[in-house]
């Protein structure tokens, strides 16, 4: 069956989409989470790292990292028959930061992916969203071999309100990341409805 320009466009309307922001400091695993949860093969702009970003980036918990995003990570998942989510992942470091305003724009909530290992890496972040005031929650991501701490401990240390929501994630497994994905969004339509 041949399909009319009508039916496509009717099609089209029965579907929301929305953008969701994937931050967090260097090495948190932006690439990682989007990556695991695109059904698009995902836009990527890394580059190598060379010899200038040492002493500039924070190498030392992600020995084995060869490259870094640039620009931004894209993806795309559907959530619901009706629902995609278009996922914006911004560069992690501080001399690419100029670019955030830009990648947020539009966007519904923000996920600030956390490495434990560098939790002062989030700080500008969580700063950048509650300047904004973005819905965003934090998700700790659970790196092999990492400490691991209660998320009240987490909350405690970024001295985050308790309406943010804190949560654990394995930016490496759909599964894992797509319930991040439900949680931000289901945040954000929240707190859209109580402003």
């Amino acid at each position: 069956m041949a399909l009319k320009h009508s039916d496509a466009h009717s099609d089209r309307e029965s579907h929301a989409s929305t953008k969701i922001v994937i931050a967090g400091g260097f090495g948190a695993g932006k690439t990682t989470f989007v990556g695991a949860v695109s059904e698009i093969m995902p836009l990527r702009t890394e580059a190598m790292l060379t010899d200038a970003s040492t002493g500039v980036d924070a190498l030392e918990a992600t020995p084995d990292k060869r490259t870094t995003t640039v620009a931004m990570d894209f993806g795309r998942i559907t959530l619901e028959e009706d629902l995609v989510l278009y996922l914006f992942g911004t560069p992690g470091q501080r001399r690419f930061w100029f670019m955030w305003d830009d990648l947020v724009r539009g966007a519904i909530g923000a996920i600030v992916l956390v490495d434990c290992r560098r939790l002062q890496d989030s700080f500008a972040a969580v700063d950048f969203f509650e300047h904004r005031n973005l819905p965003f929650l934090v998700a700790v991501n659970e790196f092999d071999g990492a400490p691991r701490y209660p998320v009240a401990e987490v909350r405690e240390a970024l001295t985050l309100p308790t309406h943010i929501p804190v949560i654990t994630v394995d930016a490496r497994d759909r599964r894992s990341a797509t319930d991040a994905l439900i949680a931000v969004s289901e945040y954000a339509l929240q707190s859209l409805a109580a402003s």
